[in-house]
């Protein structure tokens, strides 16, 4: 009889019966799995398209005094904002701060867009770089005061003025 004659039946018998110790080991690991209680399921850790309030520079119109801007205001939550105050810092075109003022857009209604307008006294809109939203200084709903209002807020803008945080 040669090498492979003797040797092939031996590795035929050593292989049945790995693949019988894997498939007992599989079947009591699974048998386990089943038997052990249900673990309490955690929350959901927020996603970030999950529906949150925007800001949206949505048009710059010069009047007389200087720049009006248009803000279009979206609130998709079921949360409304008894307060809701930006401490924005303007940026001239040459990058250099312009002015820096408080704008407050509530009250937010809850599944509601509304516009907001706000003057810029003394700045031509055609001398406005962009718009930083440094903080919100305030934000408040019926239940009292919200944490992480910056960080939820989401920008755009519709002119060549860009609106960030």
């Amino acid at each position: 009889m040669s090498v492979v004659g003797l040797v092939l039946p031996a590795l035929k018998r050593a292989f049945s019966a790995v693949v019988s110790a894997t498939a007992v080991l599989a079947l009591t690991t699974a048998t386990a799995f089943a038997q052990q209680p249900e673990a309490p399921a955690q929350a959901a850790a927020p996603s970030s398209s999950a529906a949150a309030p925007s800001l949206e520079l949505n048009k710059l119109e010069p009047n007389n005094s200087g720049c009006r801007a248009y803000m279009v205001v979206n609130n998709p939550t079921d949360t409304a904002y008894q307060s809701f105050k930006l401490d924005l810092v303007l940026f001239q075109a040459d990058g250099v701060i312009g002015k820096r003022f408080a704008l407050d857009l509530a009250p937010l209604k809850a599944q509601k867009k509304s516009v907001k307008l706000f003057e810029i006294e003394g700045v031509a809109c055609d001398k406005i770089g962009s718009f930083l939203i440094n903080d919100v200084m305030e934000c408040k709903t019926d239940a009292g005061a919200a944490e992480g209002c910056l960080q939820q807020l989401k920008t755009s803008s519709l002119t060549n003025v860009q609106l960030s945080k």
